[in-house]
C-alpha cells in the first residue's frame, strides 16, 4: 500500500489499498475452503470498515453481522450498526450478552471496569466463533494497527479472528478508507469508543490522541527511526518513551502462545508454513 511522505505520511492510495485488501480477503478465504464470513458489528468505525471490505470482497450473501450489546451499551451503537446493515443488505442478528455476562458478574461482584470490559469482549468472541461454526464461516477481525501496537485490545477478545483486513491500517488510515468506501457519516463523525461501559472513550482511556500517536508510530515502527530522529521531528521525549513502553508491554498480545521447544520441529518456531506439511 503506497504511503506518501508529504504532506501526510499516513495518507494512502485509497483505491490501491482497497483493492489489495479485497484480493487478500477473497484469496485467503477461498484458499482454506471457506466462502462465508462472520463479523461482530459494534456500530464503530473499525467493524463498519471491515464489514464494507468483506462485502466488497465476498458479496453480501456471504457476510453475516452479529450485534452483541450489553445493557449499558449506547443505543446509538446499535442504530449505527443497523444503518451499515441496511446500506449493505447483509444478513444480521442481535445477541444480547447481558444474561451471559451478568451470570458471571454475579459470582464476582468486585470486578473493576477493565475486568468487566475484557469479559464483555471475550463473551462476544464466544458468540462469533459459535456462529462461525454453525454457518461454516470464518471470523473477520476488526482491530486496527494502532490498537494492536499499543496493546489496546483484549487478548482472545476483540483481537481474535481468522482474517483481519484492517490490522495493518492505523486509525487515521481506517478513517480515510472508511470515508472512501462509504461508511455512514454518523459513524465517521463520532468519537472512537469500544463501548465497553457507559461513556467510555478510547483516546481518554489511553491518554493519547490517534492523530498524534499514529504519526509517531509510523516513524517509529514503519520507518524505524531512532529516538533522536523522532525528537528532531518534534515528538516529546516523554511521549516517545510512553508509546515505546506500551509497545513493549503488549508484545505478548501480538504473538501466538509461546511454546517451550523440546522436539526438532516445534509449532510456530520451526513448523510454520504450508510447505512444512507438504503443500
Amino acid at each position: 500500500m503506497a504511503i506518501t511522505e508529504s504532506p501526510n505520511p499516513l495518507l494512502l492510495n485509497s483505491q490501491q489499498s482497497l483493492k489489495v485488501i479485497e484480493i487478500f480477503l477473497r484469496d485467503e478465504m477461498h484458499r482454506v475452503g471457506f466462502e462465508n464470513a462472520v463479523i461482530g458489528l459494534s456500530g464503530g468505525i473499525d467493524s463498519a470498515l471491515s464489514t464494507y471490505l468483506a462485502v466488497r470482497a465476498l458479496g453480501k450473501e456471504h457476510v453475516h453481522c452479529v450485534m452483541m450489546p450489553y445493557k449499558t451499551s449506547s443505543p446509538e451503537s446499535l442504530s449505527d450498526a443497523q444503518q451499515v446493515i441496511s446500506d449493505l443488505g447483509v444478513s444480521s442478528e442481535v445477541v444480547e450478552i447481558s444474561p451471559m455476562a451478568d451470570a458471571y458478574l454475579a459470582m464476582n461482584p468486585d470486578l473493576d471496569k477493565l475486568q468487566k470490559g475484557n469479559i464483555f469482549a471475550r463473551l462476544r468472541m464466544i458468540v462469533l466463533y459459535d456462529r462461525s461454526q454453525s454457518r461454516k464461516a470464518l471470523v473477520i477481525g476488526t482491530s486496527n494497527k494502532t490498537e494492536s501496537l499499543l496493546g489496546y485490545t483484549t487478548l482472545f477478545g476483540d483481537n481474535a479472528s481468522a482474517l483481519n483486513p484492517i490490522g495493518d491500517l492505523y486509525k487515521t488510515q481506517v478513517r480515510q478508507l472508511s470515508k472512501e468506501i462509504g461508511v455512514p457519516k454518523s459513524i465517521l463523525d463520532k468519537a472512537p469508543s469500544a463501548d465497553l461501559w457507559s461513556g467510555q472513550s478510547d483516546e481518554e482511556e489511553m491518554g493519547l490522541k490517534y492523530d498524534e500517536v499514529d504519526k509517531l508510530l509510523y516513524y517509529l515502527v514503519d520507518c524505524r527511526e531512532s529516538d533522536d530522529e523522532l525528537s528532531a521531528r518534534g515528538f516529546a521525549k516523554e511521549f516517545i518513551t510512553k508509546v515505546k513502553g506500551m509497545i513493549r508491554r503488549s508484545q505478548f498480545k501480538r504473538m501466538p502462545p509461546l511454546i517451550a521447544k523440546i522436539s526438532p520441529r516445534t509449532v510456530n518456531i520451526d513448523f510454520r508454513y504450508p510447505r512444512d506439511w507438504g503443500s
